[in-house]
């Protein structure tokens, strides 16, 4: 089943406008699903739209409000709403381009795949996915779709465009309210050493495909033995185990036990970190 467009307009450089569709990049239909159940009956729970006071309500007499600081509401019609003028409704204008490493991974939300709508609109549409990739910038620009303006980022990918939605400032919170009881001293040169040559014998190409999703394995699993009317055996978690414990970690031990007898071969760093150990014992003992 082809996939439904979630918004069509126009990218705009300039005097350069582009007839364009927005499509999601991810999808969840993979994803396994559950329904909450009354156990008594085997049947699936419905919600009902309330009101207290008065009970259940047509879903016609459901207007949207926004609440005031004394408790009461502005009501808004939908076509109120809908009559809001934002020429991003239709347009998308590039407006400025940075570098892509400007922009810290905090701010990205979303992905979807801006592709081309006709034959005319193919050739400005690659050039400026040329343009792009040859100076390695983004784009930059605003778009409105679902009841809410976008800022969002446009960059190549692969044969096409694809952008993605950006958070705006005031949506992400300071980090260093929570970051401020960690310690800002600098780590030991040695465990640096170390910590450093596992990550370099670890370093390779990113490929998403040597990643799976376990849990949702598990879960599928665990649906074809139910359904099978097998008995599912539980096992108790040792709590002490997953978090950790009181234990003291030597943690020079074990980052060498994680790089491994054949840690050497990973570069200069491991051996002169080795050596460093070795001579510490030297001077212990």
């Amino acid at each position: 089943m082809a996939p439904r467009s979630l918004w069509k307009g126009q990218i705009r450089l300039s005097l350069v406008s582009i007839p364009v569709e927005l499509f999601s990049a991810t999808r969840t239909a993979g994803r396994t699903r559950f329904r909450q159940i009354h156990e008594p009956s085997g049947k699936r729970v419905h919600y009902e739209k309330v009101v207290q006071g008065i009970g259940p309500v047509d879903t016609d007499d459901i207007v949207k409000g926004y609440e005031l600081d004394d408790g009461k509401y502005v009501l808004l019609e939908p076509e109120e709403i809908d009559a809001v003028k934002l020429e991003t409704k239709r347009v998308m204008d590039l407006v400025q381009f940075v570098d892509a490493c400007e922009i810290p991974p905090l701010y990205y939300d979303k992905p979807y795949y801006l592709v081309p709508t006709g034959d005319v609109a193919e050739e400005a549409y690659q050039v400026i996915r040329d343009a792009l990739r040859d100076t390695g910038k983004v784009g930059l620009g605003q778009l409105t779709m679902r009841g809410r303006e976008y800022l969002a980022a446009v960059r190549p990918c692969g044969n096409g465009l694809l952008l993605e939605t950006l958070h705006y400032e005031d949506e992400l919170r300071d980090a260093e309210p929570t970051f401020k009881g960690i310690p800002k001293r600098k780590s030991d040169a040695d465990l640096l050493d170390v910590a450093t040559a596992l990550i370099d014998r670890k370093s390779g190409p990113f490929d998403a495909s040597a990643f799976k999703d376990h849990y949702e394995a598990a879960l599928k699993e665990l649906i074809k033995k139910k359904k099978r009317g097998k008995k599912i055996e539980i096992e108790e978690e040792d709590d002490e185990a997953t978090a950790g414990g009181d234990n003291v970690v030597d943690l020079m031990a074990a980052l060498k036990k994680s790089l491994g007898d054949n840690g050497k071969k990973s570069g200069a760093k491991t051996s002169s970190s080795s050596r460093s150990s070795s001579s510490r014992k030297k001077k212990s003992a």
